[in-house]
């Protein structure tokens, strides 16, 4: 199964990377950064979520429903006329259920590393995240995940592809954050104390893995 980070990669990402930075009036090096960076710590969150039947349940409704996939096959119209409110407030709540109270505080990781402020990085979240939930119930069809007891394996599956156990470790520890919206003082200072930015998830954790 290809990982997060290679859809990205792909055409399908590209066509992603540039939209969303149209959309919300950002250089695309730097919407590329953020997702990157992003996008596994979504998926990580998602995977904690589903590991509660409830979690998994919902999720599986969602991506059974109205995040089926078919938001990618209609991207030219998407982004052609501008992502309407509506997806942005879907994105909102998305967000808000997938990480809760660490949303503010990984915005504001992200933000300081890919040197853009958090409400630039929250208006690209919103944006991208009714579109990672897309990518996440196509990959459900093509996998044949019809029940969410199988949940946890797909998303495991798409963050395994994308980073190593060191890289999945430190996805967590934004997770395991104190809560209290701050994971900037908890976290940062490996992760900012790296060395000039790289872009990516790599150079993300390149401050926290890197140069022991």
């Amino acid at each position: 199964m290809a990982g997060i980070l290679d859809v990205l990669d792909s055409e399908l990402g590209k066509t992603i990377v540039s939209g969303v930075a149209r959309s919300t009036g950002n250089d695309t090096k730097e919407t590329s950064s953020v997702l990157t960076m992003a996008l596994p710590v979504l998926m990580a969150a998602m995977k904690r979520n589903a590991a509660t039947p409830e979690g998994a349940e919902g999720l599986m409704s969602a991506i059974q429903g109205k995040h089926d996939g078919s938001i990618l096959d209609h991207l030219g119209s998407l982004f052609g006329g501008g992502v309407d409110d509506e997806v942005k407030q879907d994105g909102a709540k998305i967000l808000d259920h997938v990480l809760g109270s660490k949303k503010v505080g990984v915005e504001r990781v992200i933000g300081q590393k890919s040197g853009l402020d958090a409400s630039t990085v929250a208006n690209i979240l919103k944006v991208a995240a009714p579109i990672l939930m897309g990518i996440l119930g196509k990959q459900a069809k093509q996998e044949n995940v019809n029940s969410s007891n199988d949940i946890g394996g797909l998303l495991g599956g798409l963050l395994s592809g994308s980073s190593n156990q060191k890289e999945q470790s430190f996805l967590e520890s934004i997770l395991d954050a104190d809560g209290d919206g701050s994971i900037v003082d908890d976290v940062a200072g490996m992760v900012l104390g790296s060395s000039k930015k790289k872009g990516g998830l790599g150079g993300l954790l390149g401050g926290l893995f890197g140069g022991k």
